[in-house]
C-alpha cells in the first residue's frame, strides 16, 4: 500500500513537472509571437500601408479607411473568432487565444517599433515574414493572433467545406476590398504581404524538418528491412497485406514496410533500395512533423 502511493505521487510530481514546462515553453511562444507580429506591424505595414489576410488583414483596412487605432480592432475583430474558438476547439485554447490578442493589442500602445524601411518591396516580403512568424510562434503555443483559421474551421464542420478553400475565400474579399478602398498597388502588393506571411507561418509551425512516410513493398522484403535498420538507422512497421494484378486478379502474400525519414534522406534511400531491389514498389508522402521514435533522435546525435 506505501509503495502503491510513493508510486503515485511520483505520477503527480512527473505530471506537474511537465505541465510546468509544458505551460513555459507555450509561454514563450506567445510571447516571442506578439512581439514579432508587432514588429512587422508597426516597422513595416503600418506606415506604409500595407495590409495582410485574415482578421489582422480586416483590422489593418478598417484601421486605414477609419483611423480607428489598430489595438482596438485587434481585439473587436478576433472577438467572434474567440467565441467560435471556445465552442469549436475548447476553454484552454480560447482562454490563450484572448491572453495572446489582448497582448498583441497592449504591446502595440505600448512599445514603439522604428519605422525600418519604405521600400515596398521590402515592406511587403519582411513584413509579411515576421507577421507570419509571429501567428506561427502563437500557434506553436497552441494559442492564435489571427482568428481567421478558427473561423475556417467552424464553416468547415458546419457546411462541410475545405478549409483552405474558406481562407481563401477570405482574403479574396480582403483583398478586393483594398483594391477598391485603397488602390489596386496597395492590394497587389498586401497580396504579397499575406504570401510572404503564409510561407513564414507553414515554416514555423511545421518546423525545418519535413518527414516523408515510405511505404516499400518487395519481393526482398527481410534486406530492405536490415538495409532501413541497420544503414538508415531508422525504425521501421512490419504488416502483411494482400496484393492482386492481372486479368484474373492473381493474389499474392507479401511483406509491407513502413518507415519515416527526413526529406535530407530520401536520395539515400532510393539508392539503398536500388541495390537491393530495382522493381520494389516505393510510395512516399509528406509528413508535418512526428513525435518519438527514431527520426529525430538521430538528428540530435549527428
Amino acid at each position: 500500500m506505501a509503495q502503491k502511493k510513493i508510486l503515485l505521487e511520483d505520477d503527480r510530481r512527473q505530471n506537474l513537472k511537465l505541465s510546468i514546462s509544458s505551460g513555459l515553453k507555450d509561454a514563450f511562444f506567445i510571447v516571442s509571437g506578439i512581439f514579432s507580429a508587432a514588429f512587422g506591424l508597426e516597422s513595416f505595414l503600418l506606415p506604409n500601408r500595407f495590409i495582410d489576410g485574415g482578421a489582422t488583414g480586416i483590422s489593418l483596412l478598417i484601421s486605414e479607411v477609419a483611423e480607428v487605432p489598430l489595438w482596438a480592432l485587434i481585439i473587436l475583430v478576433n472577438i467572434p473568432f474567440l467565441i467560435m474558438g471556445y465552442r469549436v476547439i475548447g476553454k484552454q485554447f480560447a482562454i490563450k487565444a484572448v491572453i495572446a490578442i489582448l497582448g498583441l493589442a497592449l504591446t502595440l500602445v505600448l512599445v514603439t517599433f522604428p519605422e525600418v524601411t519604405q521600400d515596398r518591396l521590402l515592406v511587403a516580403v519582411f513584413g509579411g515574414f515576421f507577421l507570419g512568424a509571429g501567428i506561427g510562434l502563437s500557434i506553436r503555443g497552441g494559442s492564435v493572433l489571427d482568428g481567421t483559421e478558427v473561423l475556417a474551421i467552424f464553416l468547415s464542420k458546419k457546411w462541410g467545406v475545405k478549409i483552405g478553400d474558406i481562407i481563401i475565400l477570405v482574403n479574396l474579399i480582403i483583398f478586393l476590398a483594398a483594391a477598391y478602398l485603397l488602390s489596386i498597388e496597395a492590394a497587389l502588393y498586401s497580396m504579397l504581404t499575406y504570401l510572404a506571411a503564409s510561407r513564414t507561418l507553414d515554416f514555423v509551425v511545421e518546423g525545418i524538418e519535413e518527414y516523408t512516410g515510405v511505404t516499400i513493398i518487395s519481393q526482398k522484403s527481410e534486406e530492405m528491412r536490415e538495409m532501413i535498420i541497420d544503414t538508415m538507422g531508422r525504425g521501421l512497421t512490419i504488416y502483411n497485406a494482400r496484393g492482386g494484378y492481372g486479368k484474373k486478379g492473381e493474389q499474392i502474400e507479401y511483406d509491407v514496410i513502413y518507415t519515416v525519414i527526413t526529406r535530407l534522406e530520401i536520395r539515400k534511400l532510393h539508392i539503398e533500395i536500388e541495390k537491393i531491389d530495382k522493381k520494389a514498389f516505393v510510395v512516399m508522402n509528406s509528413i508535418n512533423d512526428t513525435k518519438g521514435g527514431m527520426v529525430k533522435k538521430r538528428l540530435l546525435n549527428h
